[in-house]
């Protein structure tokens, strides 16, 4: 088996692994140990000899014969020797065993006693399987400082005594849309992230897959379909959000024939089978909106009413003012630049440092034929905006709009 084959093994079987060995260990830091040891003798024997038939029990195999002959040489864990070998005398385990694991150990990286970098940090090594390198570019931060925050994690977990389970009933609402949250950041930041880099495929194609992951685990739970179905609209349209030149094209400048006519139809396809357990969240209202952009053969053919009414239940759902922003900026496409503006005037004080807020604001006002007001609303945009492309793409958008 050739390196490259070895490596995509890694990449499928890490998450599970790892999860499996938590599971049978309790301890995460010497889960992690023991896969990364299975899979070194893996890059090493497998060139070599070929591989198994079977990669995953032959790693997990690989990997409890290890903690074993730890267990022998640690004089700490003397005592315990049988009890570790009687922990790992456990059949091959089945799918569902595996995917119960996998799913504790997505529940527990994005338990909420962690803050949100730590669980984005701890879902993107022991979940998704990204190495601490790439997870510290994602972060703009050196590999060892990433490697350090890491430790600090799994120090809280071991302190706060962080569950890797799935919650019961009575508690599963309440910790899935925190790994739902989770999610959805990661897929965000592949779209901005902060290495500066305007689009981060390989973010957005990790939070996709978690996202079918939580599916095919939770196929009850309607806002898990919502959130797969979310990505998959939003994906569709990522070849192009950048021209050739890599600078930022905006939703009403995009070549539609462009849009991933396989995402759109996946996105279709599960806020549908999210919307027939007749529970809508957040995420479902959201991919509808989506799926009204996705639809559309023009920018100016959006049923921009509808996405307004959308809005309009998602703020009753999950009351914010980037909500009300949202829902203003289609109004304002609806029924005019007035309409707009006067859902903006409530929330001024709360995103008067967002400069989405004042970009959204000065267009709306050179569309009312207010070029001062436009003019300063778009000069503090730019003065918000930390980020060259975007502030490039506000200044595009200011030139066409105060001709």
């Amino acid at each position: 088996m050739p390196p490259s084959e070895v490596a995509e093994v890694f990449g499928a079987q890490w998450p599970r692994l790892v999860a499996t060995l938590r599971a049978d260990l309790g301890d995460l830091d010497l889960a992690e140990d023991a896969a990364q040891h299975a899979f070194a003798a893996a890059a090493e024997r497998w060139p070599r000899d070929g591989a198994p038939d079977v990669p995953g029990a032959w790693l997990l195999t690989v990997a409890r014969r290890w903690v074993i002959d730890q267990a022998r040489r640690d004089v700490r864990w003397a005592q315990r020797e049988e009890a570790v070998r009687a922990s790992l005398r456990v059949p091959q385990r089945d799918r569902g065993a595996i995917a119960d694991d996998l799913l504790a150990m997505i529940f527990g990286c994005c338990h909420r006693a962690l803050d949100e970098p730590a669980r984005v940090a701890l879902t993107l090594r022991y979940v998704v399987g990204l190495p601490t390198a790439s997870i510290a570019r994602s972060f703009l931060v050196p590999e060892q400082t990433m490697a350090k925050r890491l430790v600090r994690a799994k120090k809280k977990i071991a302190v706060s005594r962080v569950p890797f389970e799935v919650p019961d009933r009575a508690r599963l609402a309440d910790s899935l849309y925190e790994v739902l949250k989770i999610v959805y950041v990661i897929y965000t930041q592949g779209h901005a992230s902060p290495s500066g880099e305007l689009v981060r495929g390989d973010l957005c194609e990790e939070a996709r897959w978690l996202a079918g992951a939580l599916c095919e685990m939770l196929p009850e739970e309607p806002e898990t379909w919502g959130l797969a179905a979310l990505l998959a609209y939003t994906d569709a349209r990522r070849p192009s959000r950048l021209d050739d030149a890599g600078e930022i094209v905006l939703l009403r400048d995009q070549d539609r024939t462009g849009w991933n006519a396989e995402d759109i139809a996946d996105g279709r396809r599960l806020l549908g089978r999210g919307l027939r357990l007749r529970r809508v969240g957040p995420y479902q209202v959201q991919a509808a909106i989506a799926g009204a952009h996705a639809s559309a053969p023009t920018f100016d053919e959006t049923d921009w009413r509808t996405i307004r009414r959308l809005y309009a239940v998602l703020g009753r759902l999950e009351p914010s003012p980037i909500v009300v922003l949202n829902e203003a900026v289609a109004a304002s496409l609806a029924d005019g630049p007035d309409a707009g503006l006067a859902l903006l005037q409530p929330i001024a004080a709360d995103l008067d440092e967002y400069h989405y807020f004042h970009l959204a604001r000065a267009e709306m006002c050179a569309e009312a034929g207010a070029h001062d007001d436009a003019r300063a609303a778009f000069d503090r945009a730019l003065e918000l905006c930390r980020s060259d492309a975007e502030r490039r793409a506000i200044t595009r958008v200011a030139a066409a709009k105060l001709v």
